[in-house]
């Protein structure tokens, strides 16, 4: 009996991020699994979607940085100049937008092409952090 407690396993706590999951086009809890490797682009590590199971491989260095830097940029958004979101309109980067059913403003910080082709705005809200909107939505 005494052995089994001295070969105890060390339970490693789990640590959770929120991620785009591109198998589910949104964002969702990953848990970080294996070790960090260190390559020339970063701190690499594993990270398993806790919805879909899908796993994908996260730049740590990259994913702090960017929460960094939105942290310290504090978005200004003037909104004197905001455009009305519209699915089936094309937007730049740097637009202001208005998400009406949001009711919310937003600054359009990158554009994606999605797994299915459809292309992406990722957009910083005021109140509703990051989202991922479709632009140019085709009209049936």
């Amino acid at each position: 009996m005494a052995e089994a407690e001295v070969k105890k396993r060390r339970r490693r706590a789990r640590k959770y991020i929120t991620l785009y999951s591109p198998f589910l086009m949104k964002e969702t809890r990953h848990e970080l699994i294996g070790e960090v490797m260190e390559t020339e682009q970063g701190r690499m590590q594993w990270a398993r979607c806790t919805v879909s199971r899908h796993a994908q491989l996260v730049n740590l260095d990259a994913l702090e940085h960017e929460q960094q830097r939105v942290a310290a940029a504090g978005i200004k958004i003037e909104r004197e100049n905001a455009k009305a979101y519209d699915p089936t309109g094309e937007y730049s980067i740097g637009d202001v937008i208005y998400h009406a059913s949001l009711d919310d403003y937003g600054l359009v910080r990158s554009k994606e092409i999605a797994t299915n082709g459809m292309s992406m705005l990722v957009v910083l809200f005021e109140k509703n952090k990051e989202k991922r909107l479709v632009e140019k939505l085709a009209k049936k």
